[in-house]
């Protein structure tokens, strides 16, 4: 991928929810990592995969999982470039026992904004791997990565689910399930209140044993379309509240388990294309904050208080358990208690994302750059205590500031 000076920034399929992937107000080229996807070398004896920046999870798990091998975070989403993975430091259902993926990134090539090309390692301009972790794309143009995938018995998932009827049960069922399962996740019903705060459906899951699992490959999934944009009235209290209501009745009482599709498990909204029309013309944004439970107890129910409190129609909130904070410099997970929701870009967006963080500062909380639109900088200032350290590492590779996107002009002063 040729990349030149005046490049103000790399950017992947774009995926992230705020405005990381978007070039600076005063603009400049934008390079596109997309077509740099080829696989540069794969070792099938101990997972050890090299491949240019633009290759995707999707097409990893694509061309390895059938023989044994996995991408060892899984996101939310499979659309995702190694590139943009390393630059948000994706984290997964697994975090409590995974990490983050820089923890199974072994190094990188990267294309400096000064024009040189260099490698980065833990034993190799260790400072700038650990910027560039989690770094939002902002201390060079990520050309290829080394990574291990890690094995997988089976192709398959065998998920066990169930249903909580409250924020205490569901922290309590996610410490306990971290023992057992490798991969947990829950869907909290945000708009509950009073003894319901925090009901939802707590989902775990691990790699299917070969004689758990049918002898098959999981065959590719059909997707469905949203058509047209829904008008903007679509999306109220009451819709919201009816969806969430029929979503947490339809899990049986008694726990579920099964074999299930690893990307019904791991990537269900993928199934959904152009899903994101449901919020209508305006969009919307996310807030994901990361809050030290274990520090500061009650910090989740005071966040979905305030949740509650703001008026916010939401049918998607995912709570995870974090575990270990990453190498990355401004990488997001801590130890703590994740809560993801989705906002309806309204016309108070920004003072219900101001009252949001204030509370996560409060907490000694932080959120989460790839979700981030509307965030002030004296805000992300007070909850990231790494930043300074950042910022210094990134003006000594790039003392012009050359390398900007919109997040970052926004936040640091680009």
């Amino acid at each position: 991928m040729a990349i030149t000076s005046s490049v103000v920034l790399t950017r992947g399929l774009g995926r992230s929810y705020g405005d990381s992937s978007l070039p600076p107000p005063d603009t400049g080229p934008v390079a596109s990592c997309v077509l740099a996807d080829r696989v540069l070398s794969f070792d099938e004896t101990t997972g050890a995969l090299t491949a240019e920046a633009g290759l995707t999870i999707g097409e990893i798990q694509r061309l390895y999982l059938a023989r044994g091998w996995t991408f060892p975070v899984l996101p939310g989403t499979q659309f995702v470039t190694l590139g943009g993975a390393i630059a948000s430091d994706v984290h997964g259902k697994n975090h409590h026992v995974g990490g983050s993926v820089g923890n199974h990134v072994t190094g990188f090539k990267i294309h400096l904004a000064d024009g040189r090309l260099i490698d980065c390692s833990r034993h190799q301009n260790e400072s700038l791997f650990r910027a560039t972790l989690g770094g939002m794309g902002l201390t060079g143009h990520i050309l290829e990565v080394s990574l291990r995938l890690q094995r997988a018995p089976s192709p398959w998932i065998w998920s066990e689910s169930e249903r909580v009827s409250g924020l205490d049960d569901f922290i309590a069922a996610l410490r306990a399930a971290a023992d057992d399962w490798p991969f947990t996740v829950g869907w909290l019903d945000a708009l509950a209140r009073g003894r319901w705060l925090g009901r939802g459906i707590l989902m775990k899951g691990r790699w299917a044993e070969p004689d758990e699992a049918p002898r098959e490959a999981p065959p590719p999934l059909r997707r469905l379309t949203v058509p047209i944009q829904f008008p903007g009235w679509a999306l109220n209290r009451l819709s919201v509240r009816l969806f969430n209501e029929l979503y947490f009745r339809k899990h049986p009482r008694k726990a579920k388990q099964g074999i299930v599709h690893p990307e019904s498990f791991f990537h269900p909204l993928d199934a959904i294309l152009h899903w994101n029309r449901i919020y209508g013309r305006r969009g919307f944004t996310q807030h994901q904050c990361v809050l030290p439970e274990h520090e500061r107890p009650g910090a989740t129910q005071r966040y979905l208080e305030a949740l509650t409190r703001l008026g916010l129609a939401s049918f998607l909130c995912v709570i995870k358990d974090c575990g270990a904070e990453g190498e990355g410099m401004l990488s997001f997970p801590r130890p703590g208690i994740s809560i993801a929701v989705d906002l309806p870009m309204r016309k108070d967006i920004q003072q219900v994302v101001d009252e949001l963080n204030q509370l996560v500062i409060a907490e000694g909380g932080r959120i989460y750059l790839t979700k981030d639109t509307v965030s002030r900088p004296e805000h992300f200032r007070a909850m990231e205590t790494r930043l300074d350290d950042f910022l210094a590492e990134r003006r000594q590779w790039d003392p012009h500031g050359r390398i900007r996107s919109a997040q970052s002009v926004r936040l640091f002063g680009d």
